[in-house]
């Protein structure tokens, strides 16, 4: 490779000494500068050539676009030695649109379309093709005239000194019929975009989730298996289907209250209920009694007893209501289960479980609006008891009556708060006292109080119960011809049991005292003068008036 096509092989403007000899024409060897053959005259492509006949070959077709053979008797197979070569290895140089066996065979010399400059030869300036300092810098007497400096070598591949395809026509940017969407169009296109979405959303939501959405007309949960489930009599379901058709709903009115209960059915179609349950209607007013059929019907007192909570009414009707069981409270024990059945708060028919807690506590009931307080050795169960539920009957497991339900514990106006409903703390009057009571209103109008005639000291504190040494509300300490001054006990003696069971206060001997039925003897075990001594004591009892049947 000569000096001259290394330096504008690689770029550079070739010194006048390398592009020129004696002469200027175009002579080959010996100060003759060969140039590409794209910037050759048309012509056979050697020195010495004569011009080939043509299109001139800036206006008319590519001269060298199609194969072209050598003089006469050269090889067709041989190089072009016009055809360039890399720089630095002084090999063939394919083009980019050949392929790598056309670019192979150009290598080993095979004539092949190809060769010249794709989109037609390159015109040079007026000035000649390399006239001048500046034949690349577009200055004068270079190649910047009106068509530009030669192609760039090698852009994007398409070979030595190749300009790259022609592509799209390059648009100004700032041209008016060329100018992209405005920020206005921007914006409403984005609004559309929204609502559109916004609207798609609100309809497949309204179709997922309207009312047919998961409807299976086919759909169903079979018919029911009707087992037959076998509940022993003893069990709670047996013992409330025995027990339930003789328990009643009272609601009682008076003048100035009213309030609700439960009672049950006993022999005779009479009802047995708690006193406070009827106390307003004693002297004017009516009560309402609804069976379990939900039947109803009126209702009169037949007797009461405050001393003790029981009363006695009779219904007009029974429609038929079954008498309930009445059992022994004297066998009950601690731990046995029982039901509670009455309508705590108006809800009638209402069943309740639980265990006996105690047996003989004693609690003191009523005393209000000048009422007498009742004394109950009374039977403590966890069965929730509310209100409404007084008067109705605590069953043991075998459906008998065992007491009835008369008070609850409740934590009143504690840290609390102020709550009147159950907290497992309820207490029924055993029914041994109730059916003593029970005949006695049925049978005369009123029951007979039990007592052994002292009067006892309130202001006494210390160990056991002390009888009074003064006389009280104008009784004397201890009643002459009572049980007590028969059996000689005097004044200030302090009891401290009553048939074995310690007393601590003055409520727990009341209610032992009330809880046994007249004629019946205790052993009082009491303290004198610092010795302990006993006596037997026969309770007595003396009329206690009521007030009369409304």
């Amino acid at each position: 490779m000569t000096d001259e096509t290394r330096a504008y092989d690689a770029g550079d403007v070739a010194a006048s000494s390398q592009r020129s000899g004696e002469g200027s024409s175009p002579a080959e060897p010996g100060g003759v500068m060969r140039v590409r053959p794209e910037f050759l005259p048309a012509s056979d492509g050697f020195p010495g050539s004569a011009p080939v006949s043509g299109p001139d070959a800036f206006t008319g077709p590519n001269p060298f676009a199609a194969s072209r053979p050598g003089p006469e008797g050269a090889d067709p197979f041989a190089p072009d030695p016009y055809a360039p070569r890399d720089a630095m290895t002084d090999t063939l140089v394919p083009f980019a649109s050949e392929s790598g066996d056309d670019a192979g065979r150009r290598q080993g010399g095979e004539a092949s379309a190809g060769w010249g400059n794709p989109s037609g030869p390159v015109p040079p300036s007026p000035q000649g093709p390399y006239a001048g300092p500046s034949a690349y810098s577009g200055g004068p007497g270079g190649l910047g005239g009106p068509y530009g400096p030669p192609p760039p070598r090698n852009p994007y591949g398409m070979g030595p000194g190749w300009a790259p395809p022609p592509g799209a026509p390059r648009v100004e940017t700032g041209a008016a019929g060329s100018r992209g969407p405005r920020t206005g169009v921007l914006a409403t296109l984005a609004v559309v975009i929204a609502l559109v979405a916004s609207t798609a959303g609100s309809v497949g939501t309204y179709l997922l989730t309207r009312s047919n959405g998961g409807v299976d007309p086919s759909y169903s949960l079979g018919t029911p298996t009707g087992a037959i489930v076998n509940r022993a009599p003893d069990s709670v379901a047996g013992v409330a289907s025995k027990v339930l058709p003789s328990v009643v709903s009272l609601e009682v009115r008076g003048n100035s209250e009213a309030g609700t209960g439960s009672g049950f059915v006993i022999k005779g179609g009479y009802v047995v209920t708690n006193n406070h349950v009827v106390a307003a209607a004693a002297l004017t007013g009516n009560i309402k009694i609804t069976f379990n059929d939900k039947k109803s019907t009126a209702a009169k007192i037949v007797g009461r007893d405050p001393s003790s909570d029981i009363a006695v009414v009779k219904p007009d009707d029974t429609f038929g209501a079954p008498e309930i069981t009445i059992g022994n409270s004297d066998r009950v024990v601690v731990g046995d289960p029982v039901i509670a059945i009455g309508s705590p708060l108006g809800l009638t028919g209402t069943v309740t479980t639980g265990i006996v807690s105690s047996l003989n506590r004693p609690v003191t009931a009523g005393g209000e609006s000048g009422s007498e307080s009742s004394f109950i050795n009374a039977i403590q169960t966890d069965a929730a008891i509310n209100p409404g539920n007084s008067g109705g009957p605590l069953v043991n497991g075998a459906g008998e009556v065992i007491g009835v339900n008369s008070a609850i514990a409740t934590l009143g106006n504690s840290s609390f708060g102020s709550q009147s409903g159950s907290i497992g703390l309820g207490f029924s009057i055993p029914i041994n006292h109730v059916r003593r009571v029970a005949e006695e209103l049925i049978t005369t109008g009123s029951a007979k109080k039990s007592r052994i005639g002292v009067q006892l000291d309130p202001d006494y504190q210390g160990e056991g119960v002390r009888i009074a040494t003064t006389a009280e509300q104008g009784q004397p300490p201890v009643v002459p011809g009572g049980p007590a001054d028969k059996a000689g006990m005097k004044p200030g003696d302090v009891i401290l049991a009553i048939d074995g069971n310690p007393v601590s206060d003055q409520s727990e001997l009341i209610v032992a005292i009330r809880s046994k039925a007249p004629g019946t003897t205790v052993t009082l075990k009491f303290r004198r003068d610092g010795r302990d001594m006993t006596a037997s004591v026969t309770i007595d009892a003396i009329p206690v008036p009521t007030p009369q049947p409304s």
